[in-house]
Parts: structure tokens; sequence; C-alpha cells
């Protein structure tokens, strides 16, 4: 129970943490009053899809290649 207890209090600070940036963030935003164009919209979302499917495709390649026993240490074998 304890850690359930504890796990949730670790979760709420979290998201707390989370919130609290993301208002800073816009709080930021709208102060300086800054406008993006069409141009930089575009330059920010391929960023953020590219560097996803950089992030995903390489975390994919690392379990994949740890349960097919990439990752063991080799073994050598002994021939007579």
């Amino acid at each position: 129970m304890r850690r359930h207890v504890t796990t949730a209090l670790v979760l709420a600070v979290l998201l707390a943490l989370l919130v609290g940036v993301f208002w800073s963030m816009y709080r930021v935003w709208v102060h300086f009053d800054t406008q993006m164009s069409v141009h930089g919209w575009i330059a920010l979302v391929l960023g953020v899809v590219f560097s996803l499917i950089v992030g995903i495709g390489l975390m994919t390649l690392m379990f994949v290649s740890s349960r097919r026993g990439y990752d063991e240490p080799p073994t050598f074998r002994r021939e007579e």
C-alpha cells in the first residue's frame, strides 16, 4: 500500500513540474509577443517528427538487438 502512495506522490510532483514548465513557456511566449512565420512552423514540425523517428528507430533497434541475443558476450568454441 505504501508503495502505491509513493508512486502516486512522485507522479503528482512530476505532473506539477510539467504543468509549471508549460505555464512558464506560455508566459514567456506571450511576454515577448513572438511571431513565427509559416516556414518556422514547418521547420519546427519537421524537426520534431524527424527527432521522434530517429529516437523511436534507435530504441527499436536496441530492443530487437537485445531480444535476438546480439548483445551477449562472445563465446568461443574449441575446435577438435
